[in-house]
């Protein structure tokens, strides 16, 4: 049967390589619309849980994922091998920068020489882990040209960049629009024809893998240079006395070319803090320097500094050294009403108040507790009952489960960073 056919009658066999925070969720997409799927990990974690039917990912029903396993849908193994009956297959497997803030392919590179090894003639296999423009083409598709497949002929190959937004109530992988770069006109086609079969969502064909990787780049890109005017403008009205969220909220009355952007703490998750740096090393290869990329990159990094320059700035006026001083901090996950603790702020913020000599805690409803990714130390999350108790409270995620009012009532001094309490205004609340 040709593979057209099997994506037709939904009796194609689907593998999904890497369980995490994006194949776990489009596994699922996949088997509930009637395909049955193979996931493959390296982490015994994953792998165990899903075929226990336990959820580890927040954006999955966990009633559904249950269902799924149950029935024989889904499936988990640490094995390629498993793999060999496959007709489509999606990778989505970590693409982190290394130390010197370049891309580590070593993953996708693994991946697709495990997979290459393993699959059959007539596979359909797209890459959708974010990458820096070319992957597909110089590391892909050689991994199986070297073992004898032709391309667009016998292995079909496309990148199609994951749009995952933890959190988010109305977007999820099911409807959320799909791009395609396919690297024969026949990739495309079949690629297509794959996502309009598990996805609500219309599916936008580019004409090579290089314009699906590139938009991918931009589109986070364009999310990392907004964030940093925000935050640079913040930088200078906390010098001229202006209220940034203010100023915001009035810049929004226009109707047109005016996007909202808001500053923060920093920027986190996996995609805004490290796309933008696979661009900056591919543009080297060029000779050519984004210098407004790496200008964003180093404001937004910078945002922790100004945090912790400005609580004890706050403190100074209260006669107390930010080194004496007692601070909780709010929230742990880089975004509000999520676990996902990837590229948080608080990393880089609780190494700067340890090296400050600061007594703090932190509490998050949603974060029992994480290993700083600077120091390695294991903190955990305590109880806001004796939030009276601290000298300082620095709001750093502003979760939905928060009683902001009781918090503005019980806390000594605030600084919200997110502009959480909104237009409450107390002498001890302070924004950033």
């Amino acid at each position: 049967m040709e593979l057209i056919d099997k994506i037709k009658d939904k009796t194609a066999l689907v593998g999904v390589v890497g369980l995490g925070y994006v194949g776990l969720p489009m596994a699922v997409t996949v088997a509930r619309k009637g395909y049955k799927v193979m996931g493959v990990d390296v982490s015994k974690h994953a792998v165990n849980s899903v075929n226990a039917g336990e959820n580890y990912i927040g954006d999955v029903n966990d009633d559904e994922l249950r269902e799924l396993v149950k029935s024989g849908m889904l499936k988990a193994s640490f094995e390629y091998s498993d793999l060999k009956a496959a007709d489509v297959i999606m990778v989505a497997v970590p693409t982190p920068l290394d130390k010197y803030q370049q891309p580590d392919s070593s993953f996708v590179r693994s991946s697709v020489q495990s997979l290459s090894e393993n699959v059959s003639s007539q596979t359909l296999v797209i890459l959708e882990s974010t990458t820096y423009p070319g992957t597909t083409r110089e590391i892909v598709a050689p991994a199986f040209e070297k073992k004898g497949f032709t391309v667009g002929k016998d292995i079909f190959i496309a990148f199609s960049p994951e749009r995952v937004d933890p959190g988010n109530k109305t977007y999820k992988t099911h409807n959320t629009p799909k791009v395609v770069g396919g690297m024969t006109a026949k990739c495309n086609e079949y690629s297509k024809a794959f996502y309009n079969s598990i996805l609500d969502a219309p599916i936008h064909l580019a004409s090579s893998p290089e314009i699906a990787e590139m938009e991918k780049i931009y589109e986070n890109t364009f999310r990392n240079i907004n964030i940093a005017l925000a935050n640079e403008m913040t930088l200078l009205c906390d010098r001229m006395d202006i209220d940034i969220w203010e100023v915001i909220e009035a810049a929004k009355t226009k109707p047109y070319g005016f996007m909202a952007f808001y500053p923060g703490p920093g920027i986190g998750g996996h995609c805004i803090p490290l796309d933008p740096f696979y661009l900056t090393w591919k543009a080297r290869e060029y000779g050519y320097h984004t210098r407004l990329i790496e200008l964003a990159g180093e404001i937004n990094n910078d945002m922790p500094h100004f945090v912790i320059n400005k609580a004890s700035r706050m403190l100074n006026k209260k006669g107390l050294a930010l080194s004496k001083a007692k601070v909780l901090l709010l929230g742990a996950a880089y975004k509000r009403d999520i676990e996902d603790m990837r590229e948080s702020p608080i990393h880089h913020i609780v190494e700067l108040l340890a090296q400050h000599g600061v007594s703090f805690d932190y509490n998050d409803p949603y974060v029992a507790k994480f290993e700083n990714e600077k120091n390695k130390r294991e903190y955990k999350s305590v109880s806001l009952d004796t939030i009276e108790e601290y000298d300082l409270v620095i709001l750093l995620t502003d979760h939905t489960a928060y009683d902001y009012d009781d918090i503005l009532k019980r806390a000594q001094l605030i600084l919200d960073t997110r502009f959480a309490f909104n237009g409450r205004k107390a002498d001890n609340l302070v924004r950033m």
